[in-house]
């Protein structure tokens, strides 16, 4: 795999009360990925890019919701959410992540 793409497979964290919840009871953090990207390359990702080991990654899809506008109706995108759980003693701290 390409550095290029291990830079392009992660789009952000995803910063909610359920992904706070995870990071304290499981050692995981949650992430908005690229619609393509497969879990090896996920690990892959968040391995070279934040310099932790991984342990395990899930993945799942989110359906965009149906929303009323002024126009009618509209939909928001779909996307791919990760949950990656790190190894003990690992763990990423986005306030002095590079």
């Amino acid at each position: 795999m390409s550095q290029e793409k291990l830079y392009k497979i992660i789009l952000g964290p995803v910063v909610s009360e359920k992904s706070a919840i995870v990071a304290e009871q499981s050692n995981q953090v949650v992430f908005k990925v690229i619609k393509d990207a497969n879990k090896q390359e996920i690990a892959a990702a968040v391995e070279k890019l934040f310099k932790v080991e991984v342990e395990d990654v899930r993945v799942l899809n989110v359906k965009g919701k149906t929303k009323r506008t002024r126009y009618g109706m509209g939909k928001r995108n779909d996307w791919k959410k990760a949950y990656v759980r790190l190894a003990q003693g690992h763990e990423i701290d986005f306030a002095t992540a590079e």
